[in-house]
């Protein structure tokens, strides 16, 4: 008879990450295995011995349903790093432990970067003291800078939402183009652009698109970006810029930096990010006289399930079954990866791939994929995301609004 299943879900949430959630849900009630526990709040909360028998949050398919179109983690999320092995034991002990009381076969934990590092330690330390159990990572990042896998479930749904905002923000720009008016938008990504970039799928038939877009892979200049601006506003009387977030100067200061003295940085020492469209928007009209209005998706951009598209909704749910589906081939210390097959029609599959080599790695958008003054992206960039964002998985309404699951605590 198989054993359990335990699931955490980790790091910033997406707009399909309890698809996931659904996906592993799915398969190991069709495989056979006994009892799914969710972790609350991740690995922090399972080490104060919190967790969710899964059968009890889903009873039927509507519950199923609605779980794939609920935004946020489900299960609560957490950015909880672990010690390197024999720096603290005690604290693998105490994980261990709860893993045998609970008979728990098979480990998934459905997060970004971090989370893989937590699945390497346990995979490592579970070899070290030769447990048997399976430890296999999802994955899960709007950021889409997992390395190896060919995109992140996550990055397609907050894609489609930027472009979509992002033509809305023009042409709500465009109806006052009898003054001049500059509209900087600041998107998530510290040191990847692939979601500032995706800004450019709003260039269409019906939008001229962003003027310009920086990514943080290129150093920025806060002058020369004035300048830009200065030039574009002698032809046109709208500009609209995108940035991200995690944009620095060639010193390697962050942009954010200039608009608070803040240093605070979470588990993992990674600076919390904000301002650096504020900043900008003061900057140009200090300099240039103009109106100026800064934009911050923030959460908006991962939250937004009722924007997320179908072909990201599919993909996050099967790349939770594969990670149950792996873990019954008896493969372990492994991260489920998201194949491209076909661009056209588009086709995808799933393989796995040695999480030691994923685990902190960063895919950053490619030198050649973004244009040659480093203010926006190519063809072969938006060739690359375009295919992510399609169709609409409409979600079950009441009144009015999308119906979400909501977890239910004893």
């Amino acid at each position: 008879m198989k054993g359990n299943v335990l699931v955490g879900q980790s790091g910033g949430p997406t707009a399909v990450i309890n698809s996931s959630l659904a996906g592993v849900f799915k398969a190991a009630t069709e495989l056979g295995y006994g009892k799914v526990y969710g972790m609350r709040h991740g690995i922090q909360g399972f080490l104060q011995g919190k967790y969710v028998d899964m059968a009890e949050q889903i009873r039927n398919d509507l519950d199923l349903e609605l779980l794939k179109h609920t935004p946020s983690a489900f299960l609560g999320s957490c950015r909880y790093k672990l010690p390197e092995i024999d720096q603290d034991n005690a604290i693998f002990d105490r994980i261990f432990a709860l893993l045998d009381e609970l008979n728990i076969e098979v480990c998934i934990y459905i997060g970004g970067n971090d989370s893989m590092d937590t699945i390497r330690k346990l995979y490592d330390y579970g070899q070290k003291i030769g447990s048997t159990r399976k430890f296999v990572g999802c994955p899960k990042t709007i950021d889409n800078d997992l390395a190896i896998t060919d995109h992140t479930p996550g990055f397609g749904s907050a894609a489609k939402y930027i472009a979509t905002s992002t033509k809305e923000i023009i042409c709500d720009a465009v109806a006052f183009a009898n003054k001049k008016n500059v509209n900087i938008v600041e998107i998530m990504g510290r040191n990847a652009g692939w979601l500032t970039g995706a800004a450019a799928l709003s260039k269409g038939d019906d939008c001229v698109g962003p003027d310009l877009i920086y990514l943080p892979e290129l150093p920025f200049s806060i002058e020369g970006f004035v300048d830009e601006v200065k030039k574009l506003l002698e032809t046109k009387d709208v500009v609209t810029a995108m940035v991200s977030e995690g944009i620095k100067t060639a010193e390697g200061k962050y942009v954010c930096e200039y608009a608070s003295s803040s240093k605070t940085t979470d588990a993992f020492g990674h600076l919390q990010m904000s301002g650096t469209a504020a900043y900008l928007a003061s900057v140009v009209q200090g300099q240039l006289g103009c109106k100026t209005r800064a934009i911050e998706f923030s959460t908006l951009q991962r939250a937004a399930s009722h924007m997320a598209s179908k072909v990201d909704v599919d993909e996050a749910f099967n790349a939770g079954s594969a990670t149950v589906r792996a873990a019954d081939k008896g493969i372990s210390g492994v991260m489920v990866l998201i194949k491209r097959v076909n661009d056209n029609p588009y086709q995808s599959g799933n393989d796995v791939y040695d999480v030691h080599n994923i685990a902190n790695a960063e895919k950053v958008v490619p030198r050649d994929w973004i244009n040659e003054k480093g203010n926006g992206v190519t063809e072969q960039f938006i060739n690359y995301v375009r295919p992510l964002i399609q169709g609409y998985d409409v979600p079950v309404m009441v009144n009015g609004v999308p119906r979400h699951l909501v977890l239910k605590e004893k």
